[in-house]
């Protein structure tokens, strides 16, 4: 074979050559956005779950949480309908309606040096704050269990 032959040969395979490095490069691009993707619904998913604990970690610290502070995690955790399957924004609305109803039987709490209203019924409202208030306190594992599969790498 001589070299103009093996030029007229390597000329001829150059093409299918570059559209293989093409495609490579282009399945590459491909691979590297997907996992872009992943790790970007990843970064969202957790910073729900931070936002369940760290209203939790408010409940626990003052045994309540403001209208303020609930209405702020409600806000933080809005985009929970399209990250994580039904049970999860299921839960987190279970959270804000307990924390809802904490912060109503704190606010119908009266101590000893407040004047009682007519109809209070002082064991019925602590009740009603320590039954809400044990629920929420005891969900840090619960919470930890429930987001576990969206946001287990260990796969």
């Amino acid at each position: 074979m001589c070299i103009a032959e093996i030029l007229e040969v390597s000329k001829a395979l150059l093409t299918p050559l570059i559209a293989l490095v093409a495609t490579y490069i282009a399945w590459q691009q491909w691979k590297t956005n997907e996992q872009k993707l992943i790790f970007d619904r990843y970064d969202r998913r957790l910073k729900v779950y931070e936002e369940v604990r760290k209203i939790l970690s408010i409940i626990l610290r003052d045994a309540k949480a403001s209208y303020e502070d609930l209405l702020k995690f409600r806000t933080a955790v809005s985009e929970a309908d399209f990250l994580f399957g039904p049970e999860i924004p299921t839960y987190i609305d279970e959270i804000y309606k307990r924390g809802v109803q904490l912060q109503y039987w704190s606010g119908e709490y009266r101590d000893s040096y407040q004047p009682f209203l007519e109809g209070y019924d002082h064991q019925k409202v602590c009740d009603g704050m320590h039954a809400e208030c044990n629920w929420l306190v005891a969900q840090f594992d619960p919470a930890k269990e429930k987001f576990r599969k969206y946001l287990d790498i260990s796969r």
